[in-house]
């Protein structure tokens, strides 16, 4: 398809497009401080608060990367989906409330590397150095992804050279978190998190209808898709399945997810946000699983499209949309995956800024910046970010699973063990926080090049992360006053009882 402004796909990607414009600059016109631009002056309420963790977690590898791999291996690819269920329950049940209120009583903390420093007392801020730093290297490699995800779509939708693609996509995720913030980023986060759950509801369901049409005419199902396909087990080793449930893991550590925790209006909104939260990711999670596997009978009886998918089968869900939709609706549910894309490369590209600037411009290069100049600064490291992860992505043979896996196995290790017992041990260090951290970060770093025992690389990088904090935070002692507030915060979140 050649890009035509006549083109009832295109219009309607231009109308979303202006929509979320539009957004930015409402959220322009809100941002008056640092803390509105890089966490909404903490104000998100359940619902936002529910579907922007959501819509920012799920990134194009939720209408891309997931459907197919499954397109392509079967059932036995939905092990993530299990895992990553898991995982982001268990998050918001343990961690997300405890962030929220240790993240206000410890300095009003706007960022990851913040909340530590002062939970910490790093007064000599290595601690905030090291975090900062490990924030910008994982999340410039997940950015990329973001924005290759962004270019495969209008690569496939509009003909455009992928180069071409590359920067149309990320100009249009560019243009409102440089104007609007994190309010801007959580108000289209809602929206793009709708536009998600929508598209993964009806394209499997249409598309079953489709293929049910032909097994009424004869098609024998069990002739197209191989009996391997249905087995969840099939081709796995227990190694191979625990790496894939090992996803879960990645969620207690990372920032773009816990950052709307500390963005909620108050602890008392976590437990509606959670259920809201659970139920749109489990149904989008199996949307996504649904359309790589229906998609497998369905290029059987409808050959059209499948030439494309067997090049690339993370366009499979775009291949069914394009087919059994009205071009008018087949534009507004493909804008879902650029509403995919936009959601989590927004919140990313706005977590690197506020690392950049909140941890080391304002506190190393100008401590007595004012407001505006703070938020000029967040902007143009947007744009420094945003520069960086196309340069990583220009080549045309990047895959947007495997990208998202290393990042997400580097966050998950290197900040996971570290944020859970900094919530729930009182007896944790500065020096054990460092020593997770470094032990995390650089575990999966190696694990990753030598690919040992063939685990995926958060396993061991979680493990020796929470030994290593716990080991290290042994030989000393924390200070009397991080022990008195961590018993505050303990005896104030007991009270709240946040359920």
């Amino acid at each position: 398809m050649q890009l035509n402004w006549n083109d009832p796909t295109a219009i309607m990607f231009a109308i979303y497009l202006a929509a979320m414009m539009g957004i930015g600059l409402l959220g322009y016109l809100s941002t008056k401080n640092l803390s509105d631009y890089i966490l909404g002056g903490r104000s998100l309420g359940s619902v936002v608060t529910a579907l922007s963790a959501g819509a920012s977690d799920m990134s194009g590898w939720l209408l891309m990367g997931l459907p197919g791999a499954v397109y392509v291996s079967g059932l036995s690819e939905s092990w993530i989906a299990i895992g990553l269920v898991m995982g982001a329950y268990f998050n918001w049940r343990l961690v997300a409330a405890r962030l929220r209120l240790y993240t206000e009583r410890a300095g009003n903390a706007l960022t990851l590397p913040d909340y530590l420093a002062n939970r910490f007392e790093d007064r000599g801020n290595v601690l905030r150095i090291v975090t900062a730093l490990v924030i910008l290297v994982f999340f410039t490699l997940y950015c990329a992804s973001g924005v290759v995800a962004g270019a495969r779509l209008f690569e496939n939708m509009f003909g455009m050279p992928y180069a071409t693609a590359l920067w149309v996509g990320a100009l249009c995720t560019i243009a409102y978190v440089f104007v609007g913030g994190f309010l801007a980023v959580s108000w289209t986060d809602t929206i793009q998190a709708s536009m998600m759950i929508t598209a993964l509801i009806l394209a499997p369901a249409i598309a079953w209808l489709a293929v049910n049409n032909q097994l009424q005419a004869g098609m024998d199902l069990h002739s197209v898709i191989a009996a391997e396909k249905f087995d969840l087990l099939h081709g796995a080793s227990f190694v191979s399945v625990i790496s894939l449930l090992a996803w879960g893991l990645g969620y207690f550590g990372q920032p773009h997810i816990l950052v709307r925790f500390m963005a909620a209006s108050s602890v008392q909104t976590i437990p509606a946000a959670r259920r809201i939260s659970m139920v749109w990711m489990i149904l989008c999670l199996g949307g996504a699983v649904a359309v790589g596997f229906i998609g497998i009978p369905y290029f059987a009886a409808y050959p059209e499209g499948a030439a494309a998918v067997s090049a690339n089968a993370e366009t499979v869900f775009m291949e069914i949309t394009k087919q059994l939709f009205n071009p008018w609706i087949a534009g507004a549910l493909l804008a879902a995956i650029l509403a995919a894309v936009m959601s989590t490369l927004s919140c990313q590209l706005l977590v690197c800024s506020s690392a950049l600037t909140e941890d080391i411009y304002r506190t190393f290069l100008n401590k007595n910046a004012g407001q505006q100049e703070l938020v000029w600064v967040g902007r143009a490291m947007v744009l420094l970010v945003a520069v960086i992860a196309i340069a990583i992505a220009s080549d045309p043979d990047t895959k947007v699973l495997g990208m998202v896996s290393y990042a997400w196995a580097g966050f998950g290790a290197a900040f996971g063990p570290v944020i859970i017992l900094s919530l729930f041990w009182g007896r944790m260090t500065r020096a054990g926080a460092l020593a997770g951290i470094i032990v995390g970060a650089i575990t999966v770093l190696v694990w990753k090049q030598y690919g040992w025992l063939g685990l995926y690389e958060i396993i061991p990088g979680f493990v020796f992360a929470g030994a290593a904090t716990v080991l290290v935070s042994r030989l000393g002692n924390p200070s009397p006053r991080m022990l008195e507030r961590h018993a505050q915060v303990e005896a104030e979140f007991a009270q709240i009882g946040a359920q």
